[in-house]
């Protein structure tokens, strides 16, 4: 790794961990085998250092973005990991269903319909929306 690419790297570790969570970016860099921290060490210079260290952005308006080009791109796994980064960058309930609405006018229902059920159960999961009382 080069002495840039290292820097981006210890820059963009402490916000990959407080946007994904600490449990989940440390699993990932433990489980990671020499093969696999190749990516590893990438997305976290590249995406998380250069990217995400960019201040231009704040990081609610980065989660928004993500959102909506997940859901483009058809990525449900992502967009899960995201709807949790999303609330813990204080994006509300509210903001999250306005951006997945907003993308499902420009990417289709099926891309939208796959984004809300995997933005729902995330929500359920931490909490964020209440589950609904099964009927009797």
């Amino acid at each position: 790794m080069s002495n840039e690419d290292q820097a981006l790297f210890d820059k963009g570790m402490p916000i990959r961990r407080e946007v994904l969570g600490a449990e989940y970016v440390d699993a990932s860099i433990a489980n990671a085998d020499e093969f696999m921290m190749s990516f590893q060490r990438a997305t976290t210079a590249w995406a998380w250092g250069w990217a995400w260290g960019d201040e231009t952005l704040n990081r609610k308006t980065r989660s928004l973005l993500n959102l909506a080009m997940l859901t483009a791109t058809g990525r449900t796994h992502e967009i899960k990991l995201h709807v949790k980064g999303a609330l813990n960058n204080g994006l509300t309930v509210e903001e999250i269903k306005a951006t997945l609405l907003h993308a499902t006018a420009y990417c289709g229902i099926p891309a939208g319909l796959d984004a809300f059920k995997a933005a729902h159960e995330v929500l359920l999961k931490e909490g964020a929306i209440p589950a609904k009382a099964k009927a009797e």
